[in-house]
């Protein structure tokens, strides 16, 4: 509900005549003598005692306007039976009491008022829905895919699932132990066949540090292979 506003209110004056008597002997003239000055002539318009609501209106604006001893919720006291229980709410067309007339607010239209200028509840917010993915390799290059996405890594579903078929077959606890990497003590692994260096060096947050973890291993080749070639869809052969 808005706060309380004065508003002075107009004067209106009344136009007063007197009968004054000039002239000698018994001839009179009447004249017609205007006052709109002096205290004596000065008579204030009385206060309506009703309102009638119009489209727009709210018990504080009103209140303010006739000046109601008391305020909103003095008036609204005085008329809640034709308001009803929210003050925030009065129909166009309703006749409200005015003056001093009205009685204080009794305990229970105070608390109503109160109750019904509180904000109204906001619902809590729903935690954001996670996506499940299967667990096979469909799943696993899906959610790779959106991880990509979020970090700006380019690649697409067909050129990763080409180089895992090229590469593991499809079995994420692949691991290459005859090559020269194996010779070296880093063999490649996981679905991607990628060797523990590259892996740290391209792991991508928010993903597993196990480099035979399949969304992991996807990302960080997909990632690797983006700042070597462009792109996973541009590796054809061993990389």
């Amino acid at each position: 509900m808005p706060a309380k506003g004065k508003h002075r209110r107009p004067k209106h004056y009344r136009i007063t005549r007197k009968l004054a008597l000039a002239g000698t002997g018994g001839a009179a003239l009447t004249l017609p003598l205007i006052s709109a000055t002096t205290a004596g002539a000065v008579e204030t318009a009385a206060a309506p005692t009703t309102y009638s609501v119009v489209a727009g209106d709210t018990l504080s604006e009103i209140a303010a306007k006739h000046s109601v001893s008391g305020g909103w919720q003095q008036l609204y006291a005085a008329n809640r039976s034709v308001v009803g229980d929210n003050p925030s709410i009065i129909r166009p067309g309703i006749k409200l009491k005015l003056g001093t007339q009205a009685a204080e607010p009794d305990r229970a239209s105070r608390s109503a008022a109160r109750t019904a200028l509180k904000p109204a509840a906001q619902p809590a917010a729903k935690p954001a829905a996670v996506t499940a993915y299967p667990n096979n390799l469909d799943g696993w290059i899906r959610e790779s895919l959106a991880v990509m996405a979020k970090h700006g890594i380019p690649g697409s579903y067909n050129g990763i699932h080409r180089n895992v078929m090229r590469e593991s077959s499809g079995n994420p606890l692949a691991i290459n132990n005859w090559d020269i990497n194996a010779r070296n003590g880093i063999p490649s692994k996981g679905l991607l066949q990628v060797i523990d260096p590259t892996f740290r060096a391209y792991h991508v947050p928010g993903t597993s540090t196990n480099s035979y973890d399949p969304v992991a291993n996807i990302t960080a080749a997909c990632n690797y292979a983006a700042a070597r070639y462009g792109s996973i869809d541009n590796v054809n052969g061993a990389y």
